[in-house]
């Protein structure tokens, strides 16, 4: 009886009433295996072109048919996610991480801490973000390491996630004002535990459930940011397949080749949505009012 009462418990009965968020799970754990062992799933190199079979539509040899150099699309499909869910993945991490700490840093200590961290998160959240995503990534790229050469997804995920962080610091902060307030934390300050202690110890843990929902939101952000400064070509670079490059030269191809644009656009629609309905399913399990019912 115990055991049913627990969090995890309550937690996981809570999220299987969210029908979409478990469709959602299962269509992004699907396609992830897919993309994680693409080697498996397909018999073709994803880079390997024969001009004499260009624009072939779906068939039994090429499933979701080829592109303008003869490149089979399930396997550029596939490789190429490997690259776009590794950008979500990354500027997420950076963005939670960054966030989270300007956050809980401005809430707990106030003051002049409070004032110079919330400033500099109005700063950014001014600047035009497309702009400095291009100007960065094309900086990044431009270096002599070899982290940044052309093909590598390292900069445009870096530069996604450190213009991504303001609304997590912001969430973390209001949360950490209310949570330093309260009975244990103040008994914890008065029996002389550090501030390290206080902040990871017992206020982290009792506002993770915003800040995984926000991580939730912010990979399928980041994957969407990906796809479009891809698209405008100044994301990862081309052989290299990402879902947005690919798409990036289908424009003058959508009525002979369809197949070039709908595919890839669509690997990007069904994770996004996927992720969304995953984040408002944690966000109903995660919800503290959800607890006394």
């Amino acid at each position: 009886m115990k055991d049913s009462q627990s969090p995890w418990f309550l937690f996981v009965q809570r999220f299987r009433k969210h029908t979409m968020a478990l469709v959602g799970m299962v269509i992004l754990v699907s396609i992830t295996i897919l993309v994680a062992f693409a080697p498996f799933f397909t018999t073709h190199d994803p880079m390997q072109q024969n001009l004499l079979n260009r624009f072939q539509p779906p068939s039994a040899t090429h499933w979701l048919g080829t592109d303008d150099l003869g490149r089979d699309l399930w396997a550029r499909i596939l490789y190429g996610g490997r690259i776009s869910l590794s950008v979500g993945l990354l500027a997420m991490a950076v963005s939670i991480t960054l966030g989270s700490l300007i956050g809980l840093l401005a809430g707990y200590f106030g003051g002049w801490v409070d004032s110079v961290l919330m400033r500099t998160t109005e700063i950014f959240l001014s600047i035009p973000r497309l702009f400095v995503l291009i100007a960065l990534g094309m900086f990044l790229r431009s270096l002599d390491l070899s982290m940044f050469q052309a093909g590598s997804f390292i900069p445009i995920a870096l530069v996604i996630g450190l213009l991504s962080w303001m609304g997590t610091a912001r969430m973390v902060r209001a949360s950490t004002l209310t949570v330093r307030e309260r009975e244990y934390v103040q008994a914890c300050r008065a029996l002389g535990g550090s501030h390290r202690r206080i902040l990871l110890r017992h206020i982290l843990p009792n506002i993770a459930s915003p800040i995984i929902v926000s991580a939730t939101l912010g990979l399928s952000g980041a994957i969407i940011s990906e796809s479009g400064l891809s698209y405008l070509g100044f994301g990862v670079q081309l052989p290299t397949p990402t879902w947005g490059n690919m798409l990036s030269n289908t424009q003058s191809q959508i009525t002979t080749a369809p197949w070039a644009a709908i595919f890839p656009g669509f690997m990007i629609f069904l994770v996004v949505i996927s992720i969304n309905y995953i984040g408002d399913g944690l966000r109903d399990a995660l919800d503290p009012r959800h607890h006394s019912r």
